[in-house]
């Protein structure tokens, strides 16, 4: 038995022996294996994009979670309701991705929209025009987003007079105001603006470990967003030992003040090392001033985290920027102006949360809308 298995091993080895001899050379073999080499890479690209887009949809599924659970309640589809939108200016970036958010949730809910806007973002009497329109349009409910604080309160008390449902999303009615001129609003959606700002000083703060000096551009005086942001900047700047905020410039979110203004800073204080801006169209001509000035070691921060930004912290010019998602922001409120349409009420206000892109973690933010 011994000697039988001995003859068929000695036949199999001689057969691969044989079959060695016989096969491909060492060249043929080769591109077989390259191309098995080749394949995995490409495998994993695809395999840690679909992780990436699954991680946005995941953090888009969650946010719209919490916001569904601060409305209380999702309105009943399709009863034909008509929602009436006024925005600042799509001149901004941000604001025209509002403005196509806002139609892409219409279609999605089966309502009605139209959307309406300012000329320019410091166009107040316009924007003020474009309300006093919108009321006889017999819109079942108004969402608003006032160039400041005041601008439009004789519009919401028109529209308060008409019976119709007035929403305040993003920034800020003057509140006092608005009572006193015998007005009032209905629902108010919004982001906390402060958080934005002391989100973007802490971060900014944890990068500079032997403290320094930092600056601010702040948007146009008395709009509730630059006011926040600024204070909310301010009080952990100020508050931080040594940390030094040399400057505080109002640039009306206007680039080429924005531009001229971080020259400025940097000439009187050369030794700034970050500048928060209130938005990112004034954060890339802060940028723009530092490349200008060949100055690579100020960390430029801005908000809304449009696509040139986004394309600037990749570059590595800008430092980060705070966003929300403008699709969940913008579903939401017509969302609420639904439920308003449909008799419910609100007692307070709904308030979206918040997230700083930086060049820590963008490639996490692959697809974000």
């Amino acid at each position: 038995m011994k000697k039988r298995m001995l003859a068929i091993l000695l036949a199999v080895s001689c057969m691969g022996l044989l079959m060695a001899g016989c096969g491909g050379n060492q060249e043929e073999q080769e591109p077989e294996k390259k191309e098995e080499v080749q394949a995995e890479p490409e495998e994993s690209e695809e395999n840690h994009e679909a992780e990436a887009a699954g991680g946005v949809d995941a953090i888009l599924a969650d946010i719209e979670k919490q916001m569904n659970d601060a409305l209380g309640e999702l309105p009943e589809s399709g009863k034909g309701e008509r929602i009436g939108i006024l925005i600042s200016s799509t001149a901004n970036e941000f604001w025209g991705t509002m403005k196509t958010r806002y139609e892409e949730a219409g279609k999605e809910l089966g309502i009605e929209v139209e959307v309406f806007e300012a000329s320019a973002e410091d166009d107040t009497a316009g924007q003020l025009d474009s309300l006093q329109t919108m009321i006889p349009m017999d819109f079942d409910a108004i969402i608003v987003s006032p160039i400041d604080g005041t601008n439009l309160i004789p519009g919401i008390v028109a529209a308060n007079e008409a019976g119709i449902p007035v929403i305040n999303l993003g920034p800020g009615v003057d509140a006092d105001a608005l009572k006193d001129a015998g007005g009032h609003l209905d629902g108010k959606i919004t982001v906390n603006f402060e958080e934005q700002g002391s989100t973007v000083a802490n971060d900014m703060i944890s990068r500079m470990k032997d403290g320094g000096q930092v600056a601010i551009l702040s948007g146009l005086e008395g709009a509730g967003q630059s006011v926040g942001r600024t204070n909310g900047a301010k009080n952990v700047f100020e508050e931080t030992d040594g940390i030094e905020l040399v400057a505080t410039q109002a640039c009306d979110w206007d680039t080429e003040k924005a531009f001229e203004a971080t020259k400025d800073i940097l000439t009187a204080n050369p030794e700034v090392k970050g500048i928060f801006a209130c938005n990112d169209n004034m954060a890339l001509a802060a940028v723009r001033a530092l490349q200008e000035m060949e100055n690579k070691d100020v960390m430029i921060y801005g908000v809304d985290y449009t696509s040139d930004a986004k394309a600037a912290i990749e570059e590595g010019t800008m430092m980060g920027s705070m966003t929300y998602s403008s699709t969940v922001y913008t579903k939401a409120a017509e969302e609420m102006a639904m439920l308003l349409a449909q008799g419910k009420t609100f007692e307070e206000p709904v308030y979206l949360p918040l997230t700083l892109v930086n060049q820590d973690n963008i490639a996490e933010f692959d697809g974000w809308r």
